[in-house]
């Protein structure tokens, strides 16, 4: 069994924001997979398929942002996955609008719901599937994450939340070198 989790905050107020793609690209996968995402539990919105014979639980955290840890902790203890069949999806500040980056494994850099859930699972040996959002060092950065985006930026997230979506069905199909191979994007054009 797999998890794909794509982080974001709940709410109206945060649709569409720059810290929101792993919330989008969740519904992108979904959407794909015609998943209803309509189940509530483990302080997450999450809905079930198969993909490569896996079952997989597409889920988005609600716990807010900064405690992700708690939603994922909760569905890793319930399931007992262990810690490599998790998948994360969340924005980068540290890498340019329309980059996507996947790795095996690492530390939580400065996104603090992946702080969160390092602490909450006992460290970062899971695969991640990072979309960059890019950073504007002359606003703050809490206002920055929670803006959306221009219209030249969203055609280029748009594209990139779908490869970020196919490099999660890749690791779990192919392994995470695959993903990496495939789909670690400089910049899209």
């Amino acid at each position: 069994m797999y998890i794909i989790a794509g982080l974001g905050n709940p709410g109206k107020e945060y649709t569409g924001t720059r810290h929101n793609v792993g919330y989008d690209t969740m519904d992108y996968l979904a959407e794909k997979y015609n998943v209803i995402m309509n189940k509530l539990k483990f302080n997450s919105v999450y809905g079930e398929t198969n993909i490569n014979g896996e079952k997989v639980m597409l889920v988005k955290p609600v716990t807010y942002m900064n405690r992700s840890g708690i939603a994922i902790q909760e569905i890793i203890n319930f399931y007992k996955i262990p810690l490599e069949n998790l998948i994360v999806i969340y924005d980068d500040i540290d890498i340019p609008v329309g980059a996507l980056r996947i790795r095996p494994n690492g530390s939580p850099g400065t996104h603090n719901g992946m702080k969160s859930i390092t602490a909450h699972v006992g460290g970062g040996n899971f695969p991640r599937v990072r979309i960059g959002i890019g950073r504007n060092p002359d606003m703050d950065l809490a206002d920055y994450v929670l803006q959306k985006f221009s219209v030249a930026d969203k055609e280029k997230i748009n594209l990139i939340m779908e490869k970020a979506a196919e490099a999660a069905v890749e690791i779990i199909s192919k392994g995470t070198d695959s993903a990496m191979q495939k789909y670690n994007i400089k910049t899209v054009d």
